[in-house]
């Protein structure tokens, strides 16, 4: 290893075992070199980061600024009433879209010839081979707008998305998309009166979907467009009210094959169209009920993403026999239905159960008339699976005969839009009511519409509103023609409570009625999957619990879920860079709920200097002055000018904003008064150091290593001198704008700053960073302003550092002199850590490695390195455990699938096996191609979907949400110092361990050449999951939390037309497909 330094001459050769005495001797000579490290590192630092200077120059204005404690609750209720406007103007928004939609289709007669001409989103912008503009296509202008994720979008136009199974041209489609003309003056209307509007949309019940700002419309790479508005969950929600749902599925021998794909791929579709305010449970019957979770058993679970997808995991594995008994199974959904009703469980709304079998022989009619007639409360939908018809009287009877719809769906693309049937039956007592309920949707990512790098921020809610018929013939039919909305970046909603308010450790965060997590700094949405980053299977359904985990009793979260304004304190632990660094700090909780909506808000400010601001006061002329200096810039993500307003303001950075309004350039800009003021001091206090940084890079000769000084303010505001070149600097990204935990965010503020302030003041705090390889120090400390006996934290300054530059300092001081009187001392003498007989280390108060000779072990946990003397470090008290979770984790999940590709026993086998592989394939494409929608469509119906279970690989290691709980270590600075010898089967390994004053570290010399690792393994920091048995995850999985009800629910109206209950759709199959098919599994049948 390369130290700068010839290495000392070699010590007279030892009779025996090399060794290290911890004795008096060795243990003064290590307090020593700590002693010398201490000094040496503290000149550097201080005078390279010019902290003295930083912290008189705030020395001298104490006595014109004054200190004041926030005050949590007005905190919590500015900004929850700001919010609540926010939210208001976006319903307002949505209700004249609804207005409009409503008025047109009342003022329009149907025309069954209708030929209209519409801007197709898919086919806008393209040209034919004679380079002509295909139809519905034609000329549609698109500009790049920073607003909209700079997408390429038509702020003047919206345009139409429509499926590719549902026909362009169908006259009902025609007639509705005319309508929906009349929103496109709306859209622009409202886009004009509230700029910071995004998306404004209208899902038609007919399945297209009209988009502004107009977009071209990217197919997936089969050309397809599989969007399909109505089932998003903003269209379903705001279509029904809350609905605990049984979903009946047959699986008797007369379902396989196709049928049961047909099934599975029903019940997935329905499970599609819930939410988290809906309740749900699957049985599967033959000649005895099934639960296909038998943890659900008798009971209605939340239909959350995790419970969804958990439920067609176990569909997937469902497999046919026996004979189908409906009349058990069907009692059992209604008892299940009936209890929960009576105990108040589950939505407490709409009750239904979903029937899918290929026939129904049995009579049903005592079943009902004991469960469910004459109130008829719970809906009964039927799906009849397959080509037979046999038994479509007795499946559409039971349908008809509890308020419920009967479909026929015979072919995979029949699925989407029968199931959809079920929504516009149980929307119809609201329809019919003209109840205009505004909703509001969980956090989600929709990678449909933006394909743009995704972090938590990223994430949108949505508010959505339904439109009706107002028509008086059709009222008693509550005819729904769709949901008008629009989205709202959850980041754009949390920037309404700034981040310099609430401090280095402070946050705020909002929750839905059930719990879940819609904006919060700590939730991870997504994980690495590989080189790309994916949302994880339940990002939108991590609860409040799981976060803030301390909260165990979940007082917190049950407070903010009733709706309830309030304040709690805890003590928690937490932790930074990455999980790895434990804190214990007191949280103050202050929270309310947001009127007319379903969240609530939440927010943290840290007991001590999280309470205390300082502000001070300078004229504009004295801080614009500063502010333009070329070293300072201000936190790009956070609003001290609001620049989205006025589009001719977007051009602006916040910097540029704000000088152009301090300096009266532009006085419409609406710009936060406290931030700016605090802003203009921190710039003046500030400026002397521009000057210092300077003053060494002129006269002095840098010290090799010394990279770059910063500092950072409340405020937001960063100064930085590069000492070195971006040539010649290790540290290339730190402080670039790619630099994301070094910088001050929406999120949080940067790390250095976050360490800083729970050091000591003027004490530095040094840890090594390891950036992709690139292996760094920094070093940071607080700077404090004091006023009327009250101390506020004012920022944080640093130096970044090489580090060769620490290895050079650390080689030259921790070795004791060449003529050193060795005569009187066994074992190694002269000390020295540059000699192979001893490992030195600095490590820091969490116990990562700072400095060591081999480079690779910089950053690593010490105990990963050595077991042995972490482990004697522990058990003496100077480091301990801190047990910290992880309830968003992401583990390996290795588990078997049923394979479809058997052994080839023998030739003929293979030559069956590939002749089924082709027929197979083959025919269900045509029993799956939908004929009736071919005569009248431009497109082919994707057949492949629902086979894609056909071919599995034999194991899967996929990563699942789960559980993990890791240690973290903290320094007890009480004890300045350690010795031991650790007894190792044949040798004995000496240690000395001591503080390094005035700093988080300590200098760690051990002996290097006794192995301890047989007897004492690495100590590791890798999180381990936490295993639950069956008993305890099931209760998990069913456990309800305290969660709180939307408040309208539309179950029930006495003017509703039961009477429209469905019919059989005609069924045209050639009989060549039909025998071919018949032959070919015969043929099949008898191989196999």
């Amino acid at each position: 290893m390369a130290t700068g330094h010839a290495p000392s001459p070699p010590p007279p050769p030892p009779t025996g075992p090399v060794t290290f005495h911890s004795d008096p001797t060795s243990t003064t000579q290590v307090q020593q070199w700590a002693s010398v490290v201490s000094a040496q590192l503290r000149d550097l630092t201080t005078k390279y980061s010019g902290s003295l200077l930083l912290q008189k120059k705030l020395k001298d204005v104490e006595s014109i600024i004054k200190i004041v404690e926030l005050s949590g609750n007005d905190l919590v209720k500015d900004y929850s009433d700001g919010i609540e406007r926010m939210l208001g103007s976006k319903m307002k928004s949505v209700k004249r879209l609804a207005e409009s939609a409503e008025d047109a289709d009342l003022y329009h007669d149907y025309n069954a010839s209708m030929q209209f001409d519409y801007y197709n989103s898919m086919l806008i912008n393209s040209a034919d081979e004679d380079g002509n503009s295909v139809e519905l296509g034609g000329d549609f202008p698109l500009e790049e707008n920073e607003h909209f994720n700079n997408l390429l979008v038509n702020t003047l136009l919206s345009d139409i998305q429509i499926p590719t199974n549902v026909y362009n041209k169908d006259p009902n489609i025609l007639n509705a998309i005319y309508n929906s003309e009349a929103l496109n003056d709306v859209f622009i209307s409202n886009f004009q009166k509230d700029p910071t509007l995004t998306w404004q949309f209208f899902g038609s019940s007919t399945g297209f979907f009209r988009i502004y700002p107009g977009i071209k419309w990217t197919p997936d790479s089969n050309g397809v467009a599989a969007f399909d508005c109505r089932n998003r969950n903003w269209y379903i929600q705001a279509a029904t009210s809350p609905k605990d749902i049984i979903i009946m599925v047959d699986i008797s021998g007369s379902m396989k094959g196709l049928k049961m794909t047909i099934a599975k791929h029903t019940i997935n579709t329905i499970l599609d169209t819930l939410g988290e305010n809906d309740f749900v449970n699957v049985i599967a019957y033959t000649d005895y009920v099934r639960y296909v979770e038998p943890c659900f058993k008798g009971t209605l679970v939340q239909a959350d993403l995790d419970n969804r997808e958990h439920f067609k995991q176990l569909v997937d594995e469902l497999h046919v026999k026996g004979e189908a008994k409906i009349k058990n199974a069907m009692k059992e959904s209604f008892k299940i239905l009936n209890e929960a009703r009576a105990s108040g469980r589950g939505s407490m709304c709409n009750q239904a159960i979903m029937l899918i079998t290929d026939g129904a022989m049995e009579d049903f009619e005592s079943v009902f008339e004991e469960f469910n007639w004459p109130e008829r409360r719970v809906r009964v939908f039927t799906y009849l699976i397959g080509r037979e018809m046999t038994f479509a009287q007795n499946t559409k009877w039971i349908a008809c005969n509890n308020k419920g719809f009967y479909t026929h769906i015979s072919t995979l693309a029949d699925v989407q839009e029968n199931v959809m049937e079920y929504l516009h039956v149980l929307s119809r007592p609201m329809v019919i009511n003209h109840d205009h309920d505004i909703i509001w949707t969980e956090a989600y990512m929709d990678s449909v519409l933006f394909n743009t790098k995704a972090q938590s921020l990223l994430l949108m809610t949505s508010v959505a509103m339904p439109v009706f018929s107002k028509k008086k013939e059709t009222l008693s039919h509550g005819i729904l023609l769709g949901v008008v909305g629009t989205d709202i970046p959850l980041m754009e909603v949390m920037k309404l409570a700034p981040r310099y308010m609430l401090g280095a450790h402070g946050y705020a965060f909002l929750i839905t009625n059930n719990g879940y997590i819609l904006a919060h700094p700590d939730l991870r949405p997504l994980y690495k999957d590989g080189k790309k980053l994916k949302p994880k299977p339940n990002y939108n359904s991590v609860d409040l619990a799981e976060v803030e985990w301390e909260d165990t009793e979940e007082e917190l979260r049950t407070s903010m879920v009733r709706g309830e304004t309030g304040y709690i304190q805890q003590s928690i632990r937490a932790s930074v860079d990455k999980g790895k660094r434990p804190l214990f700090l007191v949280n103050d909780y202050f929270f309310t709920n947001i009127d007319e909506t379903p969240f609530s808000f939440g927010m943290v400010l840290t007991k001590g200097h999280g309470r205390l601001m300082f502000i001070g006061n300078v004229s504009v002329e004295e801080g614009l002055h500063d502010l333009t200096s070329p070293d300072l810039s201000i936190a790009t993500e956070w609003t001290y000018c609001e620049t989205d307003i006025d589009p001719s303001h977007r051009k602006y950075s916040q910097l540029q904003a704000a000088i152009r309004y301090l300096l009266g350039k532009e006085p419409d800009l609406e710009c936060d008064e406290v931030l700016l003021q605090q802003t203009l001091f921190d710039a003046v206090v500030t400026a002397p150091m521009e000057a210092y940084w300077n003053a060494l890079m002129l006269n002095d000769r840098v010290e090799p290593g010394v990279e770059t000084a910063f500092l950072g303010t409340r405020a937001g505001l960063m100064r930085i001198m590069r000492y070195a070149g971006v040539e010649t600097r290790v540290a290339k990204r730190f402080l670039t704008t790619a630099d994301k935990d070094n910088l001050f965010t929406v999120d949080h503020f940067p790390l250095w700053y976050r360490l800083a302030v729970e050091n000591t003041p003027g004490s530095f705090y040094y840890y090594s960073v390891n950036d992709k390889g690139v292996k760094y120090v920094i070093a940071t400390t607080a700077v404090t302003v004091s006023s009327e006996g009250r101390t506020a934290m004012a920022g944080a300054v640093g130096l970044q550092m090489s580090l060769d530059l620490l290895e050079k300092m650390l080689w030259a001081i921790a070795k004791q002199p060449s003529d050193t009187d060795c005569s009187a001392i066994e074992g190694v003498c002269p000390l020295s850590c540059e000699s192979a007989d001893l490992n030195c280390f600095l490590v820091d108060n969490n116990g990562f490695i700072l400095i060591s000779k081999e480079r690779n072990e910089v950053g690593r946990f010490f105990g990963e390195v050595d077991g042995s003397v972490m482990a004697s470090l522990i058990k003496m008290g100077m480091f301990k455990k801190v047990s910290l979770f992880d309830y968003q984790a992401m583990c390996k999940n290795s588990h078997h699938h049923a394979n479809s590709a058997r052994p080839l026993l023998s030739p003929f086998y293979g030559i069956a096996a590939l002749m089924k592989w082709f027929f197979s394939n083959a025919l269900m494409f045509l029993l799956d191609f939908n004929l009736c929608g071919l005569w009248h469509s431009d497109y082919f119906v994707d057949a492949k979907a629902g086979y894609h279970t056909s071919h599995k690989q034999k194991k899967v290691d996929a990563l699942q949400p789960c559980d993990t709980a890791y240690p973290g270590f903290m320094y007890d600075s009480s004890v300045k110092e350690a010795n031991s010898l650790i007894k190792c089967g044949r040798c004995q390994k000496m240690f000395v361990v001591q503080q390094i004053p005035d700093s988080n570290l300590v200098m760690v010399v051990a002996q290097a050449d006794c192995d301890c690792s047989r007897q004492y393994g690495p100590i590791l920091l890798e999180p381990k999951e936490i295993k639950y048995n069956a008993t305890v995850k099931c209760n998990r999985m069913k456990s309800q939390k305290v969660r709180r009800r939307p408040e309208s629910c539309h179950a029930y109206h006495p003017k509703e037309d039961a009477k429209e209950c469905g019919g059989a759709s005609a069924i045209f199959l050639s009989l060549f497909v039909f025998w071919a098919s018949l032959l070919v599994s015969l043929l099949l049948h008898h191989w196999t």
